[in-house]
C-alpha cells in the first residue's frame, strides 16, 4: 500500500493531464462506438430508400465519428504517453536522489547489476501503472454512465443488460484472472532481476570465468533462470488470451441479448425497426473498453513489486547526517584526526582504535600498513562515506560533520587503484570532474598528466570512446587519465589510494613522477604498499589494527627495525 500511495504522490502533480488523458480516452470509445451505431442506422435507413437528403445527417454522422476516432486516438496516446514519461522521470529523479546519499556504506548488500536493474526494469515497469492499470477502469465506469443514459432513452432493460455484461466482464473475469495469476507478478519481477544479475556478473567476470573453465557453469544459471521466466510469461500469455476470449464472449452475448430484446420491442411496436441495429452494434462496440480489464491485478501487483524494490532502497536512511557549513577555497586545507574510532557495524571489531594524526596545509603523509590495518577507513570517513564512532575529524579547523557532503568531496581529490571510468568519450570522463570546464582547461589537464599527445593520436582525438571501465585504455593512460580529472577538478587535498598497485615497473615510474608533480602545492595523504618513493614525505604513518605503531621519515624508520623495516624488506626481496 504504501508504494501506491508513492507513486500515486508523484502522479498528483499531472492530475489535469491525467484528466484530459481519461476524457480522451472516454472519447475515443464514444467515437468507436458513433461510428457503428450510425452505420447501421444509415444501413438501415438507406434499405428504405428515403430520398438521399434525408440520410445526409446520418452519412456526415458516420464522417463525423470515423475523423474523430483516429484523431481522439491519437491525442489520448500522445497525453496518456506524456503523464507516463513524465511520472518515470520523476520516478527515477527521486530513486537518484535516493541512492546517491546510501553510496557507499548502504550498498554493500546489493550487488551493481541488482541496482542496474532496479533502476532501469523496476521504474520502466512503472510506465503500466496508468496505461493499464488506473485508466483501464475510469473509462470503463465512463463509458458504462454514458452509454447507459443513452439505452434508457429507448428502455430501461437495455441498460440492465449493459450494466450486467459490463460488471460480468469487469469485475469478475479480472477477478478470476487474479486468482489464477496469484504472486506471478511478483515472481517476474524477482526473476527479471535475478536473470539481470546473472547476466552482468557474467559479463563483467567473462575473463576470470574462461580462464577457470567456469563459463559453462554460470550460462547454465542463466538458460535455467532464463526459461522460469518464459514459462511466468506464457502463463501470463495464456491467461491474457483467456481473459480476451470470455470477454469477446460476453461481448457477442450482450450484443444478442440486446438483439433479442430490441425484436420483441419492435415486434410490439414500441421501438423502431430502424434502431434494432444501432443499439446492438453499438452495444457491442462498447465492450472494447473492457478487454485491458481482465489483466489490471496482474499489472498492479507488477508496478507494486517493482515499487516495493525502489522504495526499499530510497527509505533506507544515510549512515552520514548532512552539513551545512561551506568550506571556504584555498590552496591547501589542513585535517586532523583527533581519537577516532570508527567500526563498520556493532558486530564487527574496531577498524580505526583512537586514531590521532594531523597533516597541515600543504603538507605530504604516507600511511602504511599490512592488509586489513585500516587504510582504506581513513578515506571512507574523510569522504563522508561512513560516520565515525568516537572522535573528531577536523578540515580547515571546523568539524567536517559541519559540512555538506558536496563540499567536503569538492575539495578533495582522490586517484584510487582502480578509478571507475565511464564507457564514454574522454571528454566526458574527464568533465566529471568540473562540467563546466573550458577547452582549455581540459587540454591543459591533459598536458600536465602527459595524455594530451596520446589523446590527440587517436582518430576521434577527445570524443574517442574508452570502452566500459576504460578497457580500451592501457593501466598506465586509465591513471594518467585518473590524474588528469583530479588536475582538472583542481581539489586543494588529494588522496592517493593505492594508486600504483597494478602496473609494470616501467609505467609504475612514469606515472609516480607525474603523481609527485600533482602532489605541489596540495595537502596529500599517500596510502600505499609500495614503500619506494616514501622518502620524500614529510612524515610516514605505519599503521597496523586500526592504531599508529610508529611514525617518522623514512630513514628513522628503518632504524627502529620494526613493522616499517619489515615492510620495507618484503618490498626490496619482491
Amino acid at each position: 500500500m504504501k508504494s501506491l500511495i508513492w507513486l500515486m504522490d508523484l502522479m498528483l502533480p499531472y492530475w489535469k493531464r491525467i484528466l484530459l488523458a481519461l476524457i480522451l480516452s472516454m472519447l475515443t470509445i464514444t467515437s468507436q462506438i458513433g461510428l457503428m451505431a450510425t452505420s447501421a442506422y444509415l444501413l438501415a435507413r438507406a434499405a428504405l430508400q428515403p430520398p438521399i437528403l434525408d440520410l445526409m445527417v446520418t452519412i456526415v454522422g458516420v464522417r463525423f465519428f470515423g475523423l474523430s476516432r483516429a484523431i481522439f486516438r491519437y491525442l489520448e496516446r500522445y497525453v496518456s504517453h506524456d503523464v507516463t514519461f513524465r511520472v518515470l522521470s520523476q520516478i527515477r529523479v527521486k530513486f537518484y536522489q535516493g541512492l546517491e546519499p546510501l553510496a557507499p556504506a548502504r550498498l554493500l548488500n546489493f550487488r551493481s547489476g541488482d541496482l542496474l536493474n532496479r533502476i532501469v526494469a523496476d521504474v520502466e515497469s512503472q510506465q503500466n501503472l496508468f496505461l493499464k492499470v488506473i485508466a483501464p477502469p475510469f473509462v470503463a465506469i465512463l463509458v458504462l454512465l454514458g452509454y447507459g443514459l443513452f439505452l434508457a432513452r429507448y428502455d430501461m432493460r437495455f441498460t440492465a443488460i449493459l450494466a450486467a455484461c459490463f460488471l460480468t466482464a469487469g469485475l469478475v473475469i479480472p477477478w478470476a484472472i487474479k486468482a489464477l495469476t496469484r504472486g506471478v507478478g511478483t515472481q517476474m519481477v524477482a526473476l527479471k532481476a535475478q536473470l539481470d544479475i546473472q547476466v552482468a556478473d557474467t559479463l563483467m567476470g567473462i575473463t576470470e570465468l574462461v580462464a577457470f573453465g567456469q563459463v559453462s557453469k554460470y550460462l547454465k544459471r542463466i538458460q535455467l533462470t532464463d526459461k522460469e521466466l518464459r514459462s511466468q510469461k506464457r502463463r501470463i500469455a495464456g491467461l491474457s488470451a483467456l481473459s480476451s476470449a470470455l470477454t469477446g464472449m460476453i461481448a457477442n452475448l450482450g450484443l444478442w441479448l440486446v438483439l433479442v430484446l430490441g425484436i420483441l420491442l419492435v415486434e410490439k411496436g414500441r421501438l423502431s425497426g430502424v434502431n434494432l441495429g444501432m443499439l446492438a452494434l453499438g452495444t457491442f462496440s462498447s465492450f472494447e473498453v473492457l478487454f485491458p480489464l481482465a489483466l489490471v491485478p496482474h499489472h498492479m501487483e507488477v508496478n507494486v513489486a517493482g515499487a516495493e524494490r525502489l522504495l526499499e532502497l530510497i527509505k533506507v536512511k544515510s549512515f552520514v547526517k548532512e552539513g551545512v557549513a561551506i568550506i571556504p577555497q584555498s590552496s591547501g586545507v589542513d585535517f586532523s584526526f583527533q581519537k577516532v574510532s570508527f567500526r563498520y557495524s556493532q558486530d564487527e571489531s574496531w577498524a580505526l582504535q583512537q586514531l590521532s594524526f594531523r597533516i597541515p596545509q600543504q603538507g605530504k603523509v604516507a600511511l602504511v600498513g599490512p592488509s586489513g590495518a585500516g587504510k582504506t577507513s581513513v578515506v571512507n570517513l574523510l569522504l563522508r562515506f561512513w560516520e565515525y564512532d568516537e572522535g573528531t575529524i577536523d578540515l580547515g579547523g571546523n568539524s567536517i560533520r559541519e559540512f555538506t557532503h558536496e563540499e567536503v568531496r569538492r575539495i578533495i581529490g582522490v586517484v584510487t587503484q582502480r578509478t571507475h571510468l565511464f564507457n564514454a568519450t574522454i571528454r566526458e570522463n574527464l568533465l566529471l570532474a568540473k562540467p563546466e570546464a573550458t577547452e582549455e582547461e581540459l587540454i591543459r589537464a591533459s598536458q600536465q598528466a602527459k595524455l594530451h599527445e596520446f589523446i590527440i593520436s587517436l582518430p576521434l582525438g577527445y570524443e574517442n570512446f574508452i570502452g566500459e571501465g576504460g578497457f580500451e585504455l592501457s593501466g598506465g593512460q586509465r591513471q594518467r587519465l585518473a590524474i588528469a580529472r583530479v588536475l582538472l577538478k583542481n581539489a586543494p587535498i588529494l588522496i592517493l589510494d593505492e594508486a600504483m598497485a597494478g602496473l609494470d615497473p616501467l609505467t609504475e615510474r612514469e606515472v609516480m613522477d607525474e603523481i609527485y608533480q600533482l602532489m605541489e602545492g596540495r595537502t596529500t595523504l599517500v596510502i600505499t604498499h609500495h614503500l619506494p618513493g616514501l622518502e620524500k614525505m614529510d612524515e610516514i604513518l605505519v599503521l597496523d589494527r586500526g592504531r599508529i605503531v610508529e611514525r617518522g621519515k623514512h630513514d628513522k624508520l628503518l632504524s627502529l627495525g620494526g613493522l616499517y623495516h619489515g615492510m620495507w624488506k618484503s618490498t626490496v626481496i619482491r
